[in-house]
């Protein structure tokens, strides 16, 4: 607790871009074979440090098989809202759930990122008590506690009953309950973010656990059984308001961004593929007259490929999808970053007409098939995956790992952990920082990253940019 707000949290997203630069990132690392546990790296990302893309400091944690994917903050910008704030709360802890285990580790960043260490554990069975729901996925740090998404319901596979949103508290980290008051039709989940003053959520659904963590089940991608549904809720109510379905045929709705300034009622939704002909697709959704409606605004096509440079899963297909894996907005909601994990692409498009993005730049590295090395020589395992823009918009950092089972489907060879960062022109464009390679230890995938000070996916704003 602080006598004065945490200098980390802003009022809008432009005195968030106007901020210091980060020092220092956050990504946490798998062990796909689960031999040993999980662990958190910090990386020096200071350009004048002599420590530059190294790990300066790693947490390993005390138990074996969690699966880190998703994590963030106890506290960001949204603690400064109006009504229901928690303005004196310190950006200081990180909620580390484990995807596969359903444990949650708390972060202790302070009093420095270089001396992290483990606060507290959670361990599965207070949230399968609590909540009814197992697997969490997105953390968000709200004005009034800690928001975490499901994978799961309850029972031993995640299938009894839907999974949801529950809330732990922000200072003491217990769980506090479901979020849910009428749930209406959602029945998967995935990523969810909002507009606190216009006080709407919106979420997005990827699969049950039977349907990802022993891979991609190929019947029921080809049976369009995976997700396909946005929902909208109404925040303060927490109740569903609208869904509006994509089309069965585009398959696994993965992240939702919407745009920071909280005066712009749209955003974005990445979609992995479509099983008509393997493209994958970015889609806006907007606010109108109190009705929700969204529309596919941009698609990625397949790359053809002999059927022997692909791994078993694709060769029926001779091609490769763009397979896009996570998305991103700039602070200032110009820019949209694309990862296309199969392809081996990260695309930067212009977003300053939602409905009309357009393509500004684009790198290549990794790939099924194209296998694109790094500008400083090292082979890139796996595509542009995870990736986090700096609150200036000018350094985008990424990962090469989705999740374990899948990894080893679509890049059998191995995809040792890394970390690379491309730099964006401020008009557009993108070139990869040769200068720039975190090598992970051995063993180890990478996955989310966060900067320290907050970044583009972890904070939402309570003002408008002036």
């Amino acid at each position: 607790m602080t006598i004065r707000p945490d200098p980390t949290f802003h009022a809008s997203p432009r005195l968030a871009m106007e901020a210091a630069p980060e020092t220092f990132a956050y990504t946490v690392l798998l062990c796909p074979d689960f031999s040993k546990p999980d662990a958190l790296a910090v990386i020096d990302v200071d350009p004048k440090s002599g420590d530059y893309g190294n790990i300066v400091h790693q947490i390993t944690m005390p138990n074996t098989g969690d699966e880190f994917h998703h994590f963030g903050w106890n506290a960001c910008s949204s603690a400064l809202s109006p009504l229901t704030g928690h303005a004196h709360q310190e950006r200081r802890f990180l909620i580390i759930p484990g995807l596969r285990s359903s444990r949650i580790y708390i972060v202790d960043t302070h009093p420095h990122p270089t001396k992290a260490k483990i606060h507290k554990i959670i361990e599965p069975e207070e949230v399968f008590a609590k909540t009814g729901y197992s697997r969490p996925h997105t953390v968000h740090c709200g004005p009034e506690g800690i928001y975490i998404s499901t994978l799961g319901g309850g029972g031993a596979d995640g299938t009894d009953g839907p999974p949801g949103v529950f809330i732990m508290d922000c200072e003491t980290f217990d769980i506090l309950g479901r979020w849910e008051i009428e749930r209406g039709p959602q029945e998967k989940h995935y990523d969810f973010w909002w507009n606190l003053p216009r006080d709407y959520m919106v979420s997005s659904e990827w699969a049950l656990p039977p349907q990802f963590e022993g891979g991609i089940v190929p019947e029921e991608l080809l049976s369009n059984k995976y997700g396909h549904t946005l929902h909208f809720w109404d925040l303060r109510e927490r109740r569903h308001a609208q869904s509006i379905d994509i089309g069965a045929n585009h398959q696994m709705s993965l992240e939702v961004r919407p745009a920071h300034d909280p005066t712009r009622e749209y955003g974005f939704l990445g979609v992995v593929v479509d099983t008509t002909n393997l493209e994958g697709s970015i889609w806006t959704w907007w606010r109108d007259n109190g009705k929700f409606h969204a529309e596919k605004t941009a698609t990625i096509p397949a790359e053809p490929a002999d059927a022997d440079d692909l791994p078993e899963l694709l060769k029926g297909f001779g091609a490769v999808p763009p397979l896009v894996t996570d998305i991103d907005l700039s602070m200032d909601d110009r820019f949209l970053y694309v990862a296309c994990w199969g392809t081996g692409e990260m695309r930067q498009y212009d977003v300053s007409d939602p409905r009309k993005p357009e393509l500004t730049g684009s790198v290549h590295i990794g790939g099924i098939t194209r296998k694109t090395p790094h500008p400083n020589g090292n082979p890139f395992g796996g595509g542009p995956q995870m990736v986090e823009i700096s609150r200036d918009s000018k350094r985008v950092y990424f990962t090469n790992s989705l999740y374990s089972t899948w990894d080893q489907q679509f890049y059998p060879d191995g995809l040792p952990g890394a970390q690379v960062l491309a730099h964006a022109g401020e008009t557009g464009g993108l070139t990869i920082a040769e200068d720039y390679w975190v090598d992970f230890p051995d063993g180890y995938a990478a996955h989310q990253i966060r900067l320290e000070g907050g970044d583009c996916s972890t904070d939402s704003f309570c003002y408008p940019s002036v």
